[in-house]
């Protein structure tokens, strides 16, 4: 909501705007303080957009179903051109979100970083908001980076930075997840 009590206003921009932005922030703050700007701003935008969210399709989002939640916010994210969304949950601590054609990568395969940042930061500022506490979001697994499909992992704190650091060592995905 907006201060006069009306729903947030919503706009439509080409998927590009997320390769200029991430061109345009690396060429005055380098790539690592681009990753954050952009996480911090989707996680702004995130909070924001969690009562349109929940505004969206009959009832509170709150009192659905796991199953139907999910399908509520794939609709939202496919009926604004962000690309289809699917859920999983691989692990009791974990859920993966996967998307084949999400908008903000850029594809390709051959870049060396994941480049969904401002993704990462919007879902974990909307689930957040939704679920009344910290929600982390880690991309692990991303089309710029040659991956069929740009794949964020969500869950606790802990339990994501657990995830972090098995993947750094070089673990896969399946096997991090299994040594939670």
């Amino acid at each position: 909501m907006n201060g006069k009590g009306e729903a947030p206003r919503e706009i439509a921009m080409p998927v590009s705007v997320f390769a200029a932005l991430r061109a345009e922030v690396a060429k005055e703050a380098g790539a690592l303080l681009t990753v954050h700007a952009l996480h911090h701003a989707g996680y702004t935008t995130g909070t924001a957009a969690a009562p349109v969210l929940l505004a969206n399709g009959a009832g509170e989002s709150t009192s659905l179903g796991e199953s139907a939640f999910w399908v509520k916010l794939a609709d939202f994210f496919g009926k604004r051109g962000w690309g289809t969304l699917s859920h999983e949950r691989p692990h009791r601590a974990v859920g993966l979100l996967s998307s084949p054609d999400w908008a903000e990568s850029t594809g390709g395969g051959n870049d060396p970083q994941a480049s969904c940042h401002f993704s990462t930061g919007f879902l974990s500022g909307l689930l957040s908001e939704i679920a009344g506490g910290p929600v982390a979001v880690l991309e692990v697994g991303c089309r710029a980076r040659g991956g069929d499909a740009c794949r964020f992992a969500f869950g606790s704190e802990g339990a994501i930075h657990e995830l972090y650091g098995r993947l750094i060592d070089g673990a896969e995905l399946d096997g991090a997840l299994a040594a939670l």
